[in-house]
């Protein structure tokens, strides 16, 4: 399939008793797919965010998906997947959970690919440590050592994040930032930021992993992800956009700038590194850069009737932008 040059995405949203739709526009960064024979294919995690458009890429593109939830019974929940086309004839849904050891040995026995995009839900905590740091990193290491054990396997690639590569002090604001680079794990300590700190280790740890037991591991580090969301509940970055566009700041204070990128570019773009031969290595997944005074300039004069927020608290934070050339090499 073709992704042309823009995305659009919308939100619904009630104000005062009416319903307005809210519309962004982002780049695109999809490409031509690889011609290839389709499998079986485990995706982790698979009612949520960005593995539901996962999920809904690979029925699309004729894969097998043995998707692993924590509940297979909750048809609420779950719902949404079995409404993907193609999910009756080759979509099959298994319990597994990411502290417990060996639950995902059957979900990816006989797969040729493991897309690993779970990850533990981020809450208030006064020790990040065990509720946030260890999930993370045991979680992905559990399900690496259930790879290990599948003869069938081709290739795993983990949804990592942009944050592993962005949280630093030490870079040129005239450089992109790329995927040589690493977050400062002293600077997320420093500063509480968990989710970075979370992602950067637990990214690390799979490195590691693999290189030691010889599984042909590929990451993608998305930016800040925005468009529909199939679950019914909303994620907390869908959250955060709609908070801002009701006028509410405090969500979204602490962004200061972010990359953004639609879901369906990224769905796609875990894919599109599964299949290509020649991938390798980490792959920044990102469209813009902007600040928030830049977003919310832009929000305002699009729609002057939503109490988007005017000022913002000044952060002082300094540019940064990603090179996504690699991404783009791989056609």
């Amino acid at each position: 399939p073709y992704l042309p040059p823009t995305w659009c995405s919308y939100y619904p949203l009630n104000i005062h008793g009416y319903t307005c739709y809210i519309f962004f526009w982002f780049d695109s960064i999809g490409k031509q797919r690889m011609n290839q024979a389709k499998g079986k294919v485990c995706v982790t995690g698979a009612s949520g965010f960005l593995a539901s458009w996962l999920v809904k890429r690979l029925l699309l593109e004729g894969y097998e998906v043995i998707g692993t939830v924590r509940d297979p019974g909750n048809e609420k929940k779950l719902a949404h997947l079995w409404k993907l086309e193609g999910a009756k004839e080759r979509l099959q849904l298994v319990k597994a959970d990411l502290v417990e050891d060996g639950s995902f040995d059957n979900a990816i026995m006989g797969c040729q690919g493991v897309f690993h995009t779970a990850s533990p839900v981020l809450k208030p905590t006064s020790n990040p440590e065990e509720e946030i740091l260890k999930p993370a990193i045991e979680g992905t290491l559990n399900v690496l050592r259930s790879c290990r054990k599948n003869q069938s396997l081709k290739r795993v690639v983990l949804t990592s994040s942009s944050s592993t590569v962005r949280i630093r002090d030490d870079f040129d604001p005239k450089i992109p930032l790329d995927e040589t680079v690493w977050t400062c794990i002293e600077l997320c300590k420093r500063f509480q930021v968990w989710y970075a700190l979370s992602k950067t280790l637990a990214e690390q740890a799979a490195w590691k992993f693999c290189e030691e037991n010889g599984i042909d591991l590929v990451t993608v580090l998305p930016s800040f992800l925005v468009g529909p969301s199939l679950p019914p509940d909303l994620c907390s970055t869908a959250s955060d956009v709609l908070g801002l566009l009701k006028g509410e700041t405090d969500k979204f204070q602490w962004h200061g700038q972010m990359g953004y990128v639609h879901i369906d570019d990224v769905a796609r773009t875990h894919i599109l590194v599964f299949e290509h031969e020649a991938a390798q290595g980490r792959y920044i997944c990102s469209s813009n850069v902007v600040s928030l005074e830049e977003l919310v300039s832009f929000l305002s004069s699009r729609y002057p009737s939503l109490p988007v927020p005017k000022r913002f608290e000044e952060l002082n934070r300094l540019h940064y932008d990603f090179d996504t050339s690699k991404i783009k090499s791989l056609g």
